[in-house]
This record gives C-alpha cells, structure tokens and sequence, in this order.
C-alpha cells in the first residue's frame, strides 16, 4: 500500500501570494488537489488567467484538478464612513441604504429594511458590536440600539444571524459570476449564506439554463442553515458542502461550530456528499512558517472525522508561507491516516441508492479482506467512485472515466485519483495493467478490486466487483 498517498484532500484558495503560473504549479506539486477562486475579489480577466495556470499545473503534474468557484453572495457591509465612530452600550445608531454618513446614521451596501424584523439581531465587525433592531425607520433604514461598546469602521462586515432572506441570497454580481463561470472550465460553484435546500435548487436551475456541468457546494455559515429541519435537507440537495467556520462562529457562536462541523460530515458521508472542512485551518501560517499543535491537532481531527477535503484560506491567498502551510497540511493528514482508523459512521442507507450503496459497500469489504492495493472504479458521473467513498477504505480508489469534467471534480472526493479514458468494457482492468507497468503499485504481486457495469459509458448501471490480479 502507497503510505504517502492522501486520502484527505487539500483545497487551496488563490491570491496575490499564489497570483502566477509557478506558484499555482508549486502549490499542486506540493500536494493541492483543488483551487478555490474567491469571487468577492478580483476581474474576469485575472480569473481567465488563473483558470489557465490551474489546468497547466494539472496537466504538468499529471493529476485532476478541481476549480471551486465561490461566490460572494449578500455580503453585507458598511458603506464608507468620513471617520472610524467609537460607540457605547445603549446608543442608538441607523444603518441606512440609501444615505451617506452622518452623525449617527451610517450607509450599508445592502437594503436591510426589506428584511429585518424588529427584535432581530445585527453583529457589525465579525460580532465585535452586538446590537438590536428597534425601529424600522423608512423603505431604506433601520434603527439599532447598541449592545456593546466598540469602532465603527468603513466596509466592516454585518451579520444577521436572526433574519430570514427568504432564498434571497443571490446577488446581481453572483448571477453575473455564474453566468461568466458556466462559460469557463469551473467544477463547482459554491453558494454562499445558505438557508434552505431551495437555495440550492434555485442555484442548479440558474446553471442548467447557463448549461453549466458545475456542483453546487453549498456553504453553511448561518445560523438558519444548521436548524434541524433544514440541514439535512440541504446536504441532500447539494453535491458537496463546506463547513465555512467564519461566518458559522459569528451567527451561531464558536462553541457550536465543533459540533455542527461533527454532523455535517456525518450527513455528508451518510448522503455520499463531498464535504470541506474550511477557515482557519492553519491561520498562523499567514506568518509563521510552522503551524500551531491546536491547528495541527484541527486538521487531523478533520481527516479522523471522515471530511473529504480540508482547505486552505488565507493561508495561500495572502500568506507568507503558503508551499510550507500545504505541506504541513499534507504531513499531518498523511501521519493521521496511517496511524488512526477514520471514525465509523452509522446511517441507514437511502432507498433509492441501496443497490449501488451494497455494491459499495461489498468491493469495500472485499479490498480490506483480500489486502488488495487500490478499488478502481470505472464511473460516468462520478456517482461509483463517491459512492465507494462514503464507505472511507483505506487505500486508494482509482477512478477511471471517459469525461475530464468528472475527474476534475473527484479531485475534492475521499481516496479519489482519476483518470481520463475511452469507455470500455475494460476500461478498469486496463488501467490497472497501465498503471502496474508505470509503477505506480510498490509491490511485484498486485490485487485490485475493480467496480463497473455491463453498460459502459451509462449513468448508473453500475452491477459488477471483479478481483485482478497482476
């Protein structure tokens, strides 16, 4: 068995510290398995740029490689301020739309009047000043009282963790995003502020009319997302999801984020979901050039909790040292995996995929029995190789299949490695004789489990587990 091969992926978001054709090479050699554009910065033409630089990395690495684009959604801000406004508990302030600032009446980017409700809460400045929605002013303004003291300042970032945006999280830039997106090489479209399963639904329609082939992850960062009702429902209608702690710890507070973080991977692996685990993963390294034991200790519990990916913020976007925070990732991920078995998950299996869950689940059981190398799936869509996944073996799953969009995006999937072949019959056993005389396998004597279907190249026929041997 390959030790050095992760199983845990690694998602990395580009910036200036990652802006160039070497540094997006260095960053996947290093051991990036996608790349996150973040949308709320940046033009169209930069982001041409990177998409080109991310498939030449690819294809000089010779490995998959997913392009996450992220969408900026309703971030709300401040508008502009004439100074920085030191307030006090029991102020009264209005956050305005429509209105530069004056005294005690400051603009906002965004139209809260549409949508808050008196008695709701609004955090400005990541939760550092805490106030109550008392009046609701005009068309375009609200009245706060303040909560706390603290600085008000220019484009600071507000909150709500109380208020339901009604799907009503897709800006005029985001439609604009995708629509440029679904022209472009994306494989998945992350939405942010989530709310409900209908906000995914809404996205997939948008991307079918674009024609776009992307997956939607669907980013859980409010305090509506993680009610019970609405969780689960939510993982269901996406193809991936991230955990995104920022915002998430801001909304419903840092000490549920462990505990949501724990559920979400839990459903993700339940529904065959791909799961990210995001922000802060290696914060420190924005400056130092090794992590901390609590960071390091935050991947590994990643990786042991079963998460697809674990991903890169900051850390490669505008760090200091973003080749040694993927590294380190790597490390710990690797030291983790061979050392701890992936904690076991308990989940009844959906009607509607028992068939191809118990073939999973058997070529699973049958790789661990016989100690083979690798279960190759022969796959479409990519719902095979997902599907193995979920069940967490430990060793890899080489997934083989005729469309470049369905390897790139397994890129992000647990154990997954893809390659791009002709539909075949044989299209695994194939592969298998390939990579053996590549030397891809360690040992002289290789058994492999190979997974396909009787109809090559047809969504969903998958019927049959062969053992090869070479």
């Amino acid at each position: 068995m390959n030790i050095t091969f992760k199983r845990t992926k690694i998602l990395a978001t580009v910036g200036p510290a990652s802006n160039s054709q070497e540094m997006i090479t260095k960053l996947a050699e290093a051991g990036v398995n996608g790349f996150r554009l973040n949308f709320s910065h940046g033009s169209y033409e930069e982001r041409d740029e990177q998409i080109q630089w991310i498939r030449n990395a690819s294809k000089q690495t010779e490995r998959s490689v997913a392009i996450l684009q992220d969408l900026q959604g309703p971030k709300i801000r401040l508008g502009m301020l004439n100074e920085n406004v030191d307030v006090n508990e029991g102020d009264e302030i209005i956050l305005d739309h429509a209105a530069e600032h004056n005294r005690n009446v400051f603009p906002v980017q965004y139209n809260l009047a549409e949508k808050v409700k008196v008695g709701e809460v609004v955090y400005i400045f990541d939760g550092k000043i805490r106030t109550e929605v008392i009046e609701i002013v005009s068309g375009t303004a609200i009245k706060l009282k303040v909560k706390n003291p603290g600085t008000l300042m220019s484009k600071k970032g507000i909150n709500l963790p109380d208020t339901d945006f009604g799907g009503d999280i897709m800006t005029e830039k985001d439609l604009k995003d995708v629509e440029f997106g679904a022209n472009r090489d994306i494989d998945y479209v992350a939405l942010s502020f989530v709310q409900k399963a209908s906000d995914i639904v809404n996205l997939r329609n948008i991307l079918n009319t674009h024609g776009s082939q992307a997956h939607i992850v669907a980013k859980i960062e409010t305090k509506v997302a993680i009610l019970e009702e609405n969780l689960e429902e939510i993982v269901k209608a996406s193809d991936a999801v991230m955990v995104a702690r920022g915002d998430l710890a801001v909304e419903a507070g840092a000490e549920v984020v462990p505990i949501v973080q724990r559920q979400i991977v839990a459903l993700c692996r339940k529904h065959g979901k791909i799961c990210i685990v995001a922000t802060q993963m290696m914060a420190s390294m924005v400056e130092s050039p090794e992590p901390t034991r609590a960071e390091v200790s935050d991947v590994a519990t990643a990786v042991v909790l079963g998460a697809d990916t674990v991903m890169l913020s900051d850390e490669t976007a505008n760090g200091k040292y973003p080749i040694e925070a993927v590294s380190a990732m790597k490390k710990v991920i690797v030291y983790t995996q061979n050392n701890i078995p992936v904690s076991k998950s308990t989940y009844e299996v959906v009607d509607t995929e028992k068939q191809r869950d118990a073939i999973s689940e058997a070529a699973v059981s049958i790789a661990n029995n016989i100690n083979a190398e690798a279960i190759i799936a022969e796959t479409k869509s990519g719902g095979t190789a997902n599907n193995i996944a979920k069940h967490r073996p430990n060793l890899p799953i080489i997934s083989v299949t005729s469309e470049n969009r369905t390897a790139q995006q397994l890129a992000l999937s647990y154990a997954n490695r893809s390659y791009v072949r002709p539909d075949s019959l044989e299209a695994g056993f194939e592969l298998f004789k390939e990579l053996k005389e590549s030397g891809y396998f360690e040992d002289d004597n290789v058994t492999v489990v190979i997974v396909s279907g009787n109809q090559p190249g047809v969504v969903g026929k998958t019927d049959t587990i062969k053992v090869r041997s070479l």
